[in-house]
């Protein structure tokens, strides 16, 4: 299974991980639409949070048209075609990582593809297979 793996200690909430995924898959250095998010700390003694699929694969089954499924690998993908945008896949996610914003028609979540990876100075990220 490939998956988005975190060492949350490492991160200091640089947003360079969601600047980097957002500018990959939409163009535009956006957090909000950013495949993963960072929930900043509210006190010096708690690390920040990074909100990231784990591939659980909870959206499958609720998805009513069908339109996510998991590869080979292990990562769950949507296919955009098959989507009618209901969002059921959002309530369901047990790690609050599948993501909707306003400007696009589906959701969108992590797909490991390790970009966010690449731009993480502090190496709070990480890509993990079994």
């Amino acid at each position: 299974m490939r998956v988005l793996a975190k060492i949350e200690e490492n991160c200091v909430a640089c947003h360079s991980c969601e600047e980097a995924c957002s500018n990959l898959y939409f163009k535009e250095k956006n957090p909000l639409k950013a495949a993963l998010r960072i929930i900043e700390a509210q006190n010096d003694t708690d690390p920040h949070h990074i909100v990231t699929c784990t591939q659980c694969g909870q959206c499958i089954n609720a998805c009513p048209t069908l339109a996510i499924s998991q590869a080979k690998n292990g990562v769950v993908r949507i296919n955009k075609k098959m989507c009618v945008g209901c969002l059921i896949c959002v309530s369901v996610c047990p790690e609050n990582a599948m993501f909707f914003h306003d400007d696009e028609q589906e959701p969108f979540k992590c797909v490991a593809c390790g970009v966010c990876v690449k731009n993480c100075p502090t190496e709070a990220l990480y890509i993990k297979t079994d």
